[in-house]
């Protein structure tokens, strides 16, 4: 498969001012060259250097198809690491298809999802780690989440892994090669100085699992969760937040009934905000569904947003409510401030006492600004710095880290154990081969064709 040439549309297929089309492979500067030619109508891009750029048509026969730009860069220096040449064009959908067509027609194939990215990986041109943070990158929606990506991308995660890997094969070599050679390499000793090390190694990868969490929000965002009892003013918060009528606002209890999800950014972080049903006893069977979901999404939420109509009295429901924000990061909006409010403060203050109470009113937009301000301090996310800040975003990368942790414990346990020497060495080389997944040095094609199957296409 390596050895064929692949192509794609590397740019979103839509009218715009330039499209890209994507070529690389051994035979790739042959196809285009033979489609290319300069304002004298000269085939000449074999004959260029590696990372020019051309200008002149393409033509399908005699016919002029578009007036382009051609990038060529020659491997191993290029993305993919093979000959790869880019087709600048204008951005319309009908001859970007028909340009790629006619590279099809010449004897290109096309790429299949990810594929350009993954012959980088495979030619050794990037490590699994920062192939990966390609995709994060394309999907950023923040700042932070762009600036980890970046960070990434630039080798902080692989940085690490190597570092670790490479302490535990020394330690993998030092113990066979006194296996092998107990007359020259003393074990004497040995188990309190690999406690030491391995204590070492087992503090480092704690810490990575540690940044997982704000890894998780930094790339995800916050999964925030809007709850309350109907006509609360809810779905009027969504709509606030999101600058937009997301969702239908009426005066009738219990208009929400599904789950209502949208992303909203505040400063450098994302929110993926839900808004729910109202919380309340009822018999109607659909709107049932829809407050379990509601305490569901709940359980499972980073946020809590409690919306209270201050205009009514606390009741049973609310008591229900009040039950789920226990142990969770919350705030309270008691709302509809612009009414004559029949909630008592000090009270609602006793009920949430690890809540942070606004008020608020979502008809002239009360509080809403000191809610974003609240949010954006109760998740202080810290600013990564690209060349010294190591931060876990993916969940893969999480699993294969608890897995070397696992491995590391079990050394230690043989060790006070009093275990022989060749036990450490078997769960020490089962912790190096998982902290090698994360950097695509022991994984399985099977898991690398799952992984490059998620990107877009033409990347």
């Amino acid at each position: 498969m390596l050895n064929d040439t692949i192509c794609a549309i590397a740019t979103a297929l839509s009218n715009s001012g330039i499209s890209i089309i994507r070529v690389s492979g051994q035979d790739a500067v042959e196809i285009v060259d033979s489609i290319f030619v300069n304002p004298s109508y000269k085939h000449i891009l074999k004959s260029k250097e590696s990372h020019t750029i051309s200008y002149g048509f393409l033509l399908d026969g005699e016919e002029i198809i578009d007036e382009v730009l051609v990038s060529y860069f020659k491997g191993p220096k290029s993305f993919t690491s093979e000959d790869t040449v880019e087709i600048n064009c204008h951005g319309g959908v009908f001859v970007t298809n028909k340009i790629l067509d006619l590279v099809v027609k010449k004897g290109a194939r096309l790429a299949l999802p990810g594929e350009f990215t993954k012959r980088a990986f495979l030619n050794g041109r990037l490590d699994l780690s920062k192939a990966e943070a390609v995709m994060d990158l394309i999907a950023s929606e923040s700042n932070l989440s762009l600036k980890s990506s970046v960070s990434q991308l630039r080798g902080s995660v692989y940085d690490k892994i190597k570092e670790l890997r490479e302490s535990i094969i020394y330690e993998i070599a030092f113990i066979e090669s006194a296996l092998d050679d107990p007359e020259h390499i003393s074990l004497d000793g040995y188990s309190d100085r690999l406690l030491e090390k391995i204590s070492d190694i087992e503090k480092n990868i704690e810490k990575l699992l540690r940044s997982h969490n704000n890894g998780r929000l930094v790339k995800d965002g916050i999964r925030t969760v809007i709850v309350g009892k109907p006509n609360a003013g809810k779905s009027s918060l969504l709509n606030v937040l999101s600058g937009f009528d997301r969702a239908i606002v009426t005066d009738i209890e219990g208009t929400t009934r599904d789950i209502i999800e949208e992303k909203i950014t505040l400063g450098n972080i994302n929110l993926l905000v839900v808004d729910t049903a109202g919380i309340r006893e009822t018999e109607d069977v659909v709107e049932s569904i829809g407050v379990k979901y509601a305490i569901e999404y709940a359980e499972n939420a980073d946020l809590i947003l409690y919306v209270v109509d201050s205009s009514k009295a606390l009741d049973e429901n609310d008591m229900n409510i009040i039950t789920m924000l226990k142990n969770k990061k919350s705030i309270v909006l008691l709302n509809k401030q612009d009414l004559e409010s029949k909630v008592d403060y000090d009270e609602l203050v006793k009920l949430v006492p690890d809540s942070l109470i606004i008020k608020t009113s979502m008809l002239n937009e009360l509080g809403i600004e000191e809610l974003e301000d609240s949010i954006m301090n109760m998740f202080t996310l810290k600013e990564i710095d690209s060349s010294n800040e190591v931060m876990i975003t993916n969940e893969r990368h999480k699993e294969a880290l608890s897995l070397a942790l696992s491995s590391i414990s079990q050394v230690k346990n043989s060790i006070e154990l009093g275990l022989p020497e060749d036990f450490y060495s078997i769960d020490l080389m089962s912790a190096y081969a998982s902290l090698g997944s994360i950097i695509g040095e022991e994984v399985s094609d099977d898991l690398v064709n799952e992984i490059f199957s998620k990107f877009c296409m033409g990347k």
